[in-house]
């Protein structure tokens, strides 16, 4: 069973699942299906929220019980709860639940001198934030937690993903430069001389980390990232490429010049790379794909839900998430002064 099917995530994982051989219960709130699937995988509707529904859904048990959208204590103790009737879980955690030495993570980052300064690349044995409430980090550190005080009973491998890209994106940050592109902008501004790297997670690489780890059932804390962790300036060259456009990256030295210019999805002081070796040891995990490679199904994505619309109202979350993205009075203004 796949719980959050319909996700970015979840459309790839159930697809990858069900051509490895397994006998798929995609679950989400609508109880929809996607057109590429193949036609034995059943589709069934799960409201998380109500918090009997997932031992419901789950019924007599299953082999493998695959959780994208698990978060924080509450959804944990859901899981352990079918302790006995699953055999075994897979549950998407983050990045953002590492701190460095310092104990700045990245719900720090907004203070001043708070973004964390970790090892690159960053291994699953670097130290985390506290669990609790407050925060989706500390929310994904609690579920991190009671899952793995609980691996005697369920074996869970939990997989600490990056910037996760694909079509079905809510929060595409690949927006910032497919916009400007289409609105024919052909300079931009780059904070950090377009150095930052945080590393992508593309849903196929994912995806494949959840057909090995059902396989190979486990209590582990594994990092789900890309081969490549590209810098914001590659990742809008391969952009450009992608969509036959040619533009000019105008590189600033340090942060962002003003609150609207210059500060990309990606844009980070330090770099934000992990490290994949533990996957490729407990898993034999390689990689399936390349950042560049995916490019051309993101931007059908995002071209897609932008026609006809404005950008605010196809991605809502993008606003929350970023605020405005698309200031082009204000960095029109900086390129002049």
């Amino acid at each position: 069973m796949v719980i959050g099917a319909t996700g970015q995530i979840g459309r790839a994982a159930v697809d990858a699942l069900a051509r490895d051989g397994w006998e798929v219960t995609a679950a989400s709130r609508g109880g929809g299906r996607d057109d590429g699937w193949p036609a034995q995988v059943r589709a069934v509707g799960l409201d998380r929220a109500q918090d009997t529904a997932l031992a419901a859904a789950v019924g007599d048990g299953c082999d493998v019980l695959v959780d994208i959208v698990a978060y924080g204590a509450e959804h944990a103790r859901q899981l352990t709860g079918l302790a006995g009737r699953v055999g075994s879980a897979v549950v998407i955690s983050s990045v953002s639940v590492y701190e460095d030495d310092k104990g700045r993570g990245f719900d720090t980052q907004s203070e001043p001198d708070g973004f964390p300064e970790y090892p690159v690349p960053i291994p699953e044995s670097r130290r985390t934030v506290r669990p609790g409430d407050g925060t989706y980090s500390t929310r994904k550190a609690a579920l991190e937690r009671n899952l793995l005080a609980a691996g005697d009973r369920l074996p869970t491998t939990l997989l600490r993903a990056g910037a996760v890209h694909g079509p079905y994106c809510r929060t595409p940050r690949e927006l910032y430069f497919v916009k400007r592109n289409l609105d024919g902008r052909r300079r931009r501004v780059l904070a950090f001389g377009g150095q930052s790297r945080f590393h992508p997670a593309s849903v196929h690489t994912v995806a494949e980390l959840i057909r090995l780890a059902a396989r190979r059932p486990g209590s582990r804390v594994l990092n789900a990232c890309d081969p490549e962790a590209p810098t914001v300036a590659e990742i809008a060259a391969a952009i450009d490429t992608a969509m036959g456009v040619r533009a000019e990256d105008v590189l600033v030295d340090g942060p962002a010049p003003a609150p609207t210019v210059g500060d990309t999805p990606w844009t980070v002081p330090l770099p934000v790379v992990c490290d994949m070796r533990a996957a490729e040891r407990e898993l034999g995990y390689r990689p399936v794909v390349r950042y560049a490679d995916t490019l051309p199904e993101t931007i059908a994505s995002i071209e897609r839900r932008l026609a006809g619309r404005d950008w605010r109202e196809a991605y809502p979350d993008m606003v929350r998430a970023y605020g405005d993205l698309f200031d082009y009075a204000a960095e029109d203004a900086w390129l002049a002064s």
